[in-house]
């Protein structure tokens, strides 16, 4: 279908109107870096028109512009049902997203000062870069799914994007730099785990080889052509060339690659396309394959480089291309692509927690391998869902195989953290659920790509865009039960750090309670929740306080807890299944051995319910922070993760040397688990010497 349409945009838009779509997109992104006024040089340029400091990049503007300009007749003709996303790989080229926007329309419809007209043109040229919006591809900018702050993970979150989506063709621009990471290298050979998985969409990967990253000669630019058609024939590709500078030999390019590109999970080669022009192309000759070219070529715009800038703003003739009032001349309107209206937004289920609380009772008694793939399974039958792993379901005991052994469809393996989360996140981000399950302690290789896609979820907030699916991550198989290398719960720690108010950390009680947690999590709409629960647990609760958790991120445990008002003698509180074990082991034994000791038991279901008042959505209020850890109490806090998330999430209200927080210990060297339960502090033997210490000590009379 994307041939065809290709081929009839071919014969239908003149490839004079794409040539002048490039070399308006091409001026508009110089005008952004240096002008400050005078945006189409309808009288002679000065110094005073240039800024004073000027920002941003130059280098990806000129292949990125090419491409735009041969997809805009595409993207035009695209019939009702289908969709063309463009996603890039590196942020850089916010100049050309802003020029491209600014033409079609759609930034003066996000941004009222920026539509075409005298006046959006000189806003978007002298304001450039915006505080509000920012220098480099963001949200802002109407129609981005990938912010692009990372390099690495386009093409995995492109191929996210079109899984289970047959109506929808993905182009996403790899700049030759990017090809040299880990995750673009991976992304490659990771679409033969989808070989079977479903009905997808089709992914065109554009490599922009223009011979330079920030520092120098990118890796991939020292192959030779024949080496270079090795490479991508190795990894299952045919790479399809052009220079993209006849635009008539791209658009065939183009056509020619889309026409032996193949849907994903489709086995046999597909196409790659190869755009080979130099970085920078258009620069002053003397700074051509320099890493001058990457940011703003001309240091001296206004002094010694003053006439070069001159000749090179007047060599696009803008006045050919934009009317005096600042829009787009009329031959350039059949290469550029038509407005479509957003995509409706989505509301959450309605009974997230009274549905979770089901969900908890069905499960009660059972244990993990039995309940959680059973919450997956059930997932999957209400639409679009996908889980993710790198190649540790079977030991994460989530056996979500049929009775003939055969992995479900919408379950997908791939031994690589970073392409589980890009192919999650293109999922997500195009309205569909998803779960990536891992190991706890490999989880923190994704940190930055998480944090990346928060701060793309922050502004699509701020702009107002529809909430989507969440991101979820099940976090099992805990150091608790593992060795040395296989012990790290510092996901959670640095991901609470930075403070993201969308961010949960589940940290459920027992089998149930994390069947529970899981339904929840995936049928809400705009958070991160990270659900850390062990595969081991053996220990079942009542669940007469499941929905209050669920509700609070928080709540009482009555079956053991002193009944009546006042402040109690000793205050236990567990967060995880580990945690809640050991501490419920040693209320039994203190109200066996001690039964005149007033006790109170508090399990923390979500982390942020510790938060400082105000902080976070279910940070408790003051008057239920003392509901629940009293005034004068001491209080014993277990945590299956560092004890400084409880420490860093109370802030100023932290209850001070009444608390004693205990959690994991990095030992240093190999351990025994009952080893590392003694090192953290969270044995029997040790938990009963604390608490009998803190009990049998003067109580303190200062109130909190």
């Amino acid at each position: 279908m994307w041939a065809d349409l290709a081929r009839r945009t071919n014969r239908l838009a003149p490839d004079a109107s794409v040539a002048a779509v490039a070399d308006a997109l091409d001026y508009l992104c110089l005008a952004q870096l240096y002008l400050r006024d005078n945006p189409l040089l309808a009288r002679t340029l000065t110094p005073a028109d240039i800024k004073p400091r000027p920002a941003g990049h130059w280098g990806v503007c000129p292949p990125v512009n090419r491409m735009l300009a041969a997809l805009g007749p595409l993207q035009a003709a695209v019939p009702d049902g289908y969709e063309l996303h463009v996603l890039h790989g590196a942020g850089h080229a916010g100049p050309s997203a802003l020029a491209l926007a600014y033409l079609t329309g759609r930034l003066g419809r996000a941004h009222p000062d920026l539509s075409q007209g005298e006046a959006g043109l000189r806003e978007l040229v002298a304001g450039f870069p915006r505080a509000d919006i920012g220098g480099e591809i963001t949200p802002m900018i109407p129609g981005h799914l990938h912010t692009g702050g990372q390099l690495g993970p386009a093409l995995a979150i492109g191929q996210g994007t079109v899984l289970d989506a047959p109506h929808r063709l993905s182009v996403v621009l790899i700049g030759d730099g990017e090809c040299e990471t880990g995750t673009t290298a991976a992304s490659w050979l990771a679409t033969r785990a989808l070989h079977g998985t479903g009905d997808h969409g089709t992914v065109l990967p554009v490599i922009l080889l223009n011979g330079l990253r920030m520092g120098g000669p990118s890796v991939l630019s020292t192959l030779n052509r024949p080496e270079l058609t090795a490479y991508f024939t190795g990894l299952g590709h045919r790479p399809v060339y052009t220079d993209g500078l006849d635009t008539g030999q791209l658009r065939q390019a183009l056509a020619e690659a889309l026409g032996a590109t193949q849907p994903l999970g489709i086995p046999g080669p597909s196409s790659v396309l190869v755009l080979t022009l130099d970085k920078g192309h258009g620069a002053p000759a003397r700074l051509a394959g320099t890493p001058a070219v990457h940011k703003t070529p001309l240091r001296d715009p206004a002094g010694a480089e003053f006439d070069a800038l001159a000749d090179w703003l007047a060599s696009y003739q803008p006045a050919q291309l934009l009317t005096p009032g600042g829009r787009p001349r009329p031959h350039l309107l059949p290469a550029l692509p038509r407005p479509r209206p957003e995509p409706a937004g989505r509301s959450a289920p309605r009974g997230c927690v009274a549905a979770s609380a089901q969900v908890a009772a069905r499960a009660a008694g059972r244990p993990f391998a039995q309940v959680v793939p059973e919450v997956l399974r059930d997932r999957a039958e209400q639409g679009p869902f996908r889980v993710f792993s790198p190649d540790e379901l079977a030991s994460n005991r989530l056996d979500l195989t049929d009775e003939r052994g055969r992995p479900a469809p919408w379950a997908v393996e791939v031994l690589s953290e970073e392409v589980c989360h890009a192919w999650a996140q293109g999922y997500t981000e195009t309205g569909r659920h998803a779960l990536v399950a891992t190991y706890e302690a490999f989880a923190p290789i994704t940190l930055s790509l998480i944090q990346q896609q928060l701060k793309h979820r922050s502004v699509r907030r701020h702009t107002g865009l529809a909430p989507l699916p969440s991101l979820v991550y099940l976090l099992t198989s805990l150091g608790w039960h593992n060795t040395l290398t296989h012990q790290n719960p510092s996901l959670t720690t640095a991901l609470l750090a930075g403070g993201d108010s969308t961010l949960h950390v589940l940290t459920p009680a027992d089998p149930a309670r994390t069947a529970a947690a899981l339904t929840f999590a995936l049928r809400k709409l705009d958070r991160c929740t990270i659900v850390v629960a062990g595969k081991h647990t053996h220990l079942h609760h009542p669940l007469d306080t499941v929905d209050e958790e669920l509700r609070h991120g928080i709540a009482i445990w009555p079956h053991l807890t002193h009944p009546g008002p006042g402040e109690p003698d000793l205050i236990l509180a567990s967060a995880g299944d580990l945690p809640a074990e050991a501490l419920t082991t040693l209320a039994r034994r203190l109200r066996a051995e001690r039964p005149g000791l007033r006790l109170r038991y508090v399990h923390v279901h979500d982390l942020t319910a510790l938060a400082e008042d105000g902080s976070r959505p279910l940070a408790l209020t003051p008057h239920a922070f003392a509901r629940h850890f009293g005034t004068r109490a001491p209080i014993v806090l277990a945590t299956s993760g560092h004890p400084a998330d409880i420490h860093a999430l109370l802030g100023r209200r932290h209850p001070g040397p009444r608390l004693t927080v205990l959690g994991y210990r990095d030992p240093g060297r190999p351990i025994s688990q009952e080893h590392l339960r003694r090192l953290s502090g969270l044995d029997d033997t040790g938990l009963w010497k604390l608490a009998t210490t803190l009990t049998d000590t003067p109580k303190e009379t200062t109130a909190l």
